[in-house]
């Protein structure tokens, strides 16, 4: 599934995310949003935004979506817009998404979210093709407190895929097959819903979001 991560993962890794692994495969849910009504929210999903300013999450056709014919659009401006799976309840496992950054004089951002209580409390791992970068963050009480900062290749205007695990403390945050950021924290535990983020003025589309224990 993913043999480019394994190989570079330690022993010690290998054997608490093997269950992430293995069992993606045979359990995961991929969410390609072509079943959903063009202009309004994916079915089961929410979504707002931490902070302050507006979102706006649409599903949209585009020819370039890797599974066609929809994507899922954020094109409002506020600090943190985010969309969840409603339902989706996971303490440890697996999300990915593919994204494209399209536009923003701030940021041109696409990211993930994984344990989210609230609008105000939730992990978050993001791309950023203006500053090239990845990095990794817990948001508590409506704060965004970043984890950890590393340079990265993120082409705007192109398709990339984020990928994060989870397992108890351990996250591993991987941009394109490639693992970027490896650690433990302890901020945020339990189960909580998954679903994608972008920040500032990002307009960024979202397509084959999976997830699974």
């Amino acid at each position: 599934m993913w043999p480019c991560v394994v190989m570079v993962l330690s022993f010690r890794v290998i054997a608490l995310l093997g269950c992430t692994l293995i069992g993606g495969v045979v359990m995961a849910e991929t969410i390609h949003f072509d079943a959903d009504t063009a202009g309004a929210l994916p079915s089961g999903w929410i979504a707002g935004v931490t902070g302050r300013g507006s979102h706006r999450w649409t599903i949209e056709a585009d020819a370039s979506a890797p599974s066609k014919p929809n994507v899922l659009k954020q094109s409002a401006r506020g600090d943190f817009p985010w969309c969840v799976v409603r339902d989706a309840r996971l303490a440890d496992g697996f999300v990915e998404v593919k994204f494209k950054p399209l536009s923003g004089k701030d940021d041109q951002a696409g990211g993930l979210v994984w344990r989210w209580k609230d609008g105000d409390t939730y992990y978050v791992a993001r791309a950023n093709a203006l500053e090239n970068n990845v990095s990794l963050y817990y948001t508590q009480n409506g704060r965004r407190n970043t984890i950890k900062y590393v340079t990265a290749p993120v082409a705007a205007g192109q398709w990339h895929t984020l990928r994060v695990e989870f397992a108890g403390k351990r996250i591993l945050v991987a941009l394109d097959g490639k693992p970027y950021i490896e650690l433990d924290d302890e901020h945020l535990s339990g189960s909580g819903a998954v679903g994608v983020w972008t920040k500032a003025d990002s307009v960024t589309v979202f397509d084959d979001f999976a997830y699974g224990p």
